[in-house]
């Protein structure tokens, strides 16, 4: 049966938390049965108890310990202390019972005290506020602190990025700032020396020896994350914007060109190809907005194709705007990105209650796409209905831990299971999700109170990443800021 516009609008919203289709995508099953010695792909999380420290609930046979934290963990060598807001964070290597992550901090100049300190041989734009930025963290192979050191500093809003196949970090500014804008932070003001909205790549060496220098090639938006293909030759990048909704793109390298570390040396500004997204129906027209799908979808791939991108560095006007409605597939928080080798999963937070939002779309809690990189196809994996329940504020009640919306940042497991980050209201979880199967809890943030005055204030979950070989999941809690590494039986549930 072919899909049109009129047929998804009429196909209505199913009830349900995390929808799936079980057996409907085999071609995501296998990176699970590919590293699973039980082919399972996941089994429920026991219920989650409370901690005494009012920190993190977590199930039965798991345990945390505190990483960093905002403003009390010492950066290395004098440099101050650990900054605020942690974001996007990614395990770039691992040896001799040594790991070590590099961490995005979301900070604009009035959000926190704790920002990320300009460190010679780390800075960008000179004329910025000490705020965004990122951390290099190094623990040992059980999660403990052994030092954490400036990576990048002088940018703005670092808000997710990705691993590279090389084993760095691309980190990604969520904004779109011209140079000679001014800021405010407490009592300092100043003015940005450089344009933001751009991908940059941080090293895991030490701070003296990093490339505080965009990659113009991939464009300057609202970027959120990335995943770089196994081939090399292209990377994925999701957008986090409004007015209008984000996009999703496309970078792909020039002929007989291969990324390496180091691009902003030696990839031209207008290097490769830049394209967003267009989701085909089966009559050829484009889908204008995900938010026109429901979970009646699930499991259903639909053909992808590329429209170019007019002029990537947004001189005139935004990336976004310089496509008209309907030339493009739009977004509400196009968020975290993820690549596995067959292609990436994608995810979008929510889309509700906006002025975003199409009249005739369906409204939703979230959603998580895989896009396949041989066949350009995307399928949505996972749908979150809208429950009206979920908005305002308020924590939700323990019994309610079912209750999921808002996911952000996405990680694949080990065992090729996914772990996403809840943004939403009220009660914040990080979920486990299995592509063409269930939802379940790992654990809750208990520091939240489910509002956005008061303190504590709501904070979101950040970051999930695993170590390589599968026994800790670091995450972070946004606000106050602190990476937790959580350890315990994964494989008998992720498996």
């Amino acid at each position: 049966m072919t899909i049109s516009r009129r047929q998804i609008l009429s196909g209505g919203a199913a009830a349900g938390v995390g929808l799936t289709v079980a057996g409907a995508l085999p071609t995501l099953a296998e990176p699970a049965a590919a590293h699973s010695s039980h082919g399972h792909g996941g089994r429920p999380f026991p219920p989650l108890q409370d901690d005494p420290n009012g920190i993190l609930a977590l199930p039965a046979g798991f345990s945390y310990k505190i990483v960093t934290r905002e403003g009390v963990s010492d950066l290395s060598s004098g440099q101050g202390k650990t900054p605020a807001y942690h974001d996007g964070t990614g395990v770039v290597a691992a040896g001799r019972n040594r790991l070590t992550i590099i961490q995005n901090h979301e900070l604009t100049p009035h959000m926190s005290a704790h920002g990320v300190p300009h460190i010679a041989g780390t800075v960008y734009d000179p004329g910025a506020p000490n705020a965004g930025g990122c951390t290099v963290i190094h623990t040992d192979g059980h999660g403990t602190l052994v030092s954490e050191w400036v990576g990048i500093s002088g940018t703005v809003r670092n808000c997710a990025g990705g691993v590279t196949p090389w084993g760095t970090w691309y980190t990604c500014e969520e904004t779109f700032i011209n140079a000679g804008t001014a800021w405010t932070a407490g009592t300092n003001t100043g003015t940005y020396a450089k344009d933001h909205g751009y991908v940059f790549e941080v090293l895991p060496g030490d701070s003296k020896h990093q490339l505080p220098k965009p990659i113009k090639a991939f464009g300057r938006y609202d970027h959120e994350a990335l995943a770089v293909e196994p081939s090399l030759q292209r990377v994925y990048l999701s957008e986090d914007a409004s007015g209008p909704t984000g996009l999703f793109y496309r970078w792909t390298a020039p002929h007989g060109v291969r990324l390496r570390e180091g691009a902003a040396n030696w990839l031209g500004d207008t290097a490769g190809k830049l394209e967003a997204m267009q989701i085909r129906l089966d009559d050829g027209s484009i889908l204008p907005d995900v938010a026109y799908l429901t979970s009646a979808q699930i499991g259903r791939p639909f053909k992808v194709t590329w429209i170019e991108v007019p002029e990537r560095d947004a001189r005139t006007t935004p990336i976004r705007k310089q496509f008209a409605d309907g030339t493009v597939t739009r977004g509400k928080k196009f968020e975290g990105v993820w690549s596995t080798g067959k292609g990436c999963y994608i995810v979008n937070s929510f889309a509700f209650a906006d002025a975003d939002l199409p009249a005739d779309a369906t409204r939703h809690d979230g959603m998580v796409w895989f896009y396949n990189y041989a066949d350009q196809t995307i399928t949505l994996t996972t749908y979150f209905p809208h429950n009206p329940a979920a908005e305002g504020e308020g924590a939700f009640p323990k019994y309610a831990d079912l209750t999921f919306d808002g996911p952000d940042n996405v990680t694949v497991t080990p065992w090729g299971t996914l772990v996403l980050a809840e943004d939403g209201v009220k009660a914040s979880h990080v979920l486990s999700t299995v592509p063409g199967g269930p939802t379940y809890a790992i654990a809750r943030n208990m520091i939240s109170n489910g509002t956005s005055n008061g303190a504590p204030t709501y904070s979101e979950f950040t970051g999930p990443t695993f170590s390589p070989d599968g026994k800790v999941l670091f995450v972070n809690i946004q606000v106050p800021g602190i990476t937790l590494a959580i350890t315990g039986p994964w494989e008998k549930y992720l498996g």
